[in-house]
C-alpha cells in the first residue's frame, strides 16, 4: 500500500491482489532456462575455437584436449549435463504450454514432472560420469 500526497488530502494506492508476482515455480524454470541457455551458447562458442584450432596447430589443440581430462573439467561437462538436460526437458514443458489447450492449467505439474525426469537422468549420469575422475583422483580399485 503507498500514500501519495496529493495537495491537501491523501490518496491511498493498493495494487490490485494477486498482481504482485512473488516467484514460484514458473519463475524460476523461466530464469533457470534463460541460464542455461546463454551457458550452453558459450560451451558451444568455446568448442566451435578449441575444435578449429586442430586446423591452426595440432599441437595446440592436442594440449588443449589434455586440460580438458582433468577433474575439474569433470565437473564442468557434469555441469553441461545438467544444463542441457534441464534447458530441453523445460523446453518441452514450454511448448507444451504454449501449443496444448490445457498445458497453462497444468504448468506447475508439468515443472514438477520436468523436474523429477531431470532428478531421474541426472543421478545414474553423474555417477557414470565421475567415477573416471574419482579412479583418476583416488587410484583405480580393478
Amino acid at each position: 500500500m503507498a500514500c501519495l500526497d496529493a495537495g491537501l488530502e491523501a490518496i491511498v494506492v493498493q495494487a490490485p491482489a494477486g498482481t504482485l508476482y512473488r516467484g514460484r515455480e514458473g519463475m524460476w524454470s523461466w530464469v533457470a532456462h534463460r541460464v542455461t541457455g546463454v551457458l550452453i551458447f558459450f560451451f558451444l562458442f568455446a568448442h566451435v575455437l578449441d575444435t578449429a584450432l586442430v586446423r591452426v596447430s595440432p599441437d595446440s589443440y592436442n594440449r588443449i584436449m589434455d586440460t580438458y581430462k582433468t577433474p575439474l573439467v569433470n565437473l564442468m561437462e557434469i555441469g553441461l549435463l545438467g544444463a542441457v538436460l534441464f534447458h530441453a526437458l523445460n523446453g518441452l514443458r514450454v511448448t507444451a504450454i504454449d501449443f496444448w489447450a490445457k498445458g497453462t492449467r497444468y504448468q506447475k505439474q508439468m515443472m514438477w514432472a520436468v523436474l523429477a525426469v531431470f532428478v531421474l537422468l541426472m543421478v545414474p549420469s553423474v555417477y557414470r560420469m565421475t567415477a573416471h575422475s574419482f579412479a583418476e583422483l583416488f587410484g583405480s580399485t580393478s
